[in-house]
């Protein structure tokens, strides 16, 4: 069956983000975490200089500041040196290319660039299982069984068995709202997409769009995009689409929510200028009022800290709507990811410092900086403390029927183009009403195509 790995991953992460929601409801069993300790085996390194390198996005960089701090504290002699950009993988594809990489990387394994998919295929990251099937630092457990039940089969991207991503943080994506102004209104929220464009003349009266997104960067629509996929046509629809399956942006399911993206366009319900806006640039202007929402992740409210908003702004977030009452709803759930390369000038202190990372009382400073929920067993009991009502909602959720899904694209060999994106950038001439919606299937089809045979090239 041609999808077997691809159902495998994504049920395993459903599973995950399932398992993580159920905990909602825990309370700290434990009052050590109301303070920081350092229990954890501490071992020795001759070479104390650790390299570092963190795509600075919805959380920040200050949890990265601390634990640097934390870290080189707990190991008297090691500097930390590190560097955060949103745009870090474009920084280090020199050092890359020249085999200079850093001794860790934080990123998102389905990050923009293609970097990380093409480190996999050339075997230039390294083989983490042995971290994981050895002891936790704060605990003489095996690691492995300190993390959520899955976890680490969806860390395994080659299907060869071994581990080659930390999975660390996970968070949903869907669209964020102000709670306060549709209070304010009595606007109900819409749980179909018809309920949704009837909100766009609601919002022209109130001088106001219905709609915007992150323009220079339309993958963040796949918060929208994918959960209505597979409401209409189940996951299989999905994973034909991520394993760039002929026709597969041609079934109903996915016409069906290229139609309601045209017809925002259409009616004029897209925020003025959009597309030519960055992602902090849109959430910007979604939070002084000018749009009623945006697909995001709960990330938001960290990345944005500190940007002016409108009077009283409230963060809520919603699930995506379905086309039809009763319909099952999704959510898409995204993961970040730690890795080694295998060319990093000190391996054994990058082990050391990504074993370090799940300690729980780290797993807890990273709370109170970031709001991020590690994958751990007892994350979202350890962030609990530190979370806010946007989180709450986007938990509540699972408590309404509602589905969680990942997208994962295939892996292809050797590609010249940038999947992800030049997948995605065609949706620009749907959302500026400049191309139709065959038209732009058309245009998505071409490059899945050229993806098709170029993989089938190179095996």
């Amino acid at each position: 069956m041609k999808y077997v790995e691809s159902i495998k991953n994504s049920l395993i992460f459903a599973g995950v983000i399932l398992l993580l929601w159920a905990s909602a409801g825990c309370t700290p069993s434990d009052s050590s975490l109301n303070k920081m300790q350092s229990s954890q085996v501490k071992h020795e390194f001759a070479n104390k200089i650790l390299n570092l390198a963190v795509f600075e996005g919805g959380q920040g960089k200050d949890y990265w500041l601390a634990v640097k701090q934390q870290f080189e504290s707990d190991y008297p002699g090691v500097t930390v040196n590190l560097t955060s950009s949103p745009k870090i993988m474009e920084i280090l594809k020199p050092q890359i290319a020249v085999g200079n990489p850093p001794d860790i990387i934080y990123i998102s394994q389905s990050e923009t660039t293609g970097m990380i998919e093409e480190m996999l295929r050339d075997k230039l990251l390294l083989d983490l299982t042995d971290v994981f099937e050895g002891n936790a630092l704060d605990n003489q457990v095996p690691l492995k069984n300190k993390m959520l039940d899955g976890i680490l089969d969806y860390a395994n991207p080659l299907g060869d068995g071994k581990i080659y991503a930390a999975p660390f943080y996970t968070s949903p994506m869907g669209l964020i709202y102000n709670k306060t102004l549709f209070e304010k209104k009595g606007w109900k929220l819409p749980e179909t997409w018809d309920e949704f464009l009837k909100l766009g003349e609601l919002a022209k009266k109130d001088g106001r769009s219905l709609f915007t997104y992150q323009g220079l960067f339309p993958g963040y629509l796949e918060s929208i995009f994918w959960p209505s996929v597979a409401s209409v046509g189940g996951m299989e629809d999905v994973w034909k689409a991520e394993n760039y399956e002929k026709d597969a942006f041609r079934s109903d399911s996915v016409r069906r929510i290229a139609e309601v993206l045209s017809a925002i366009a259409q009616k004029g319900y897209v925020m003025p200028g959009t597309v030519k806006l960055s992602h902090t640039q849109a959430q910007a202007a979604f939070l002084q009022g000018k749009a009623l929402f945006i697909p995001c992740g709960i990330w938001i409210e960290n990345e944005m800290k500190g940007t002016p908003r409108e009077e009283g702004f409230e963060f809520g977030f919603l699930a995506p709507p379905v086309f039809n009452k009763g319909d099952q709803r999704y959510v898409m759930s995204y993961l970040d990811s730690l890795f080694i390369p295998a060319k990093a000038k000190n391996i054994e202190l990058a082990k050391e410092f990504l074993r370090y990372q799940y300690n729980d009382d780290i797993v807890q400073l990273n709370a109170e900086k970031s709001k991020g929920i590690v994958t751990v067993k007892n994350g979202l009991e350890i962030v609990k403390p530190y979370t806010s009502p946007i989180f709450y909602d986007s938990v509540q959720i699972s408590q309404k029927d509602v589905a969680p899904i990942v997208f994962q694209w295939k892996q292809a060999s050797q590609l010249v183009i940038k999947d992800v994106e030049a997948i995605w950038n065609p949706i620009t001439g749907l959302m500026s009403n400049t191309l139709t919606v065959k038209q732009w299937q058309d245009e998505v089809e071409k490059i899945t195509k050229s993806v098709r045979e170029l993989s089938s090239s190179k095996e």
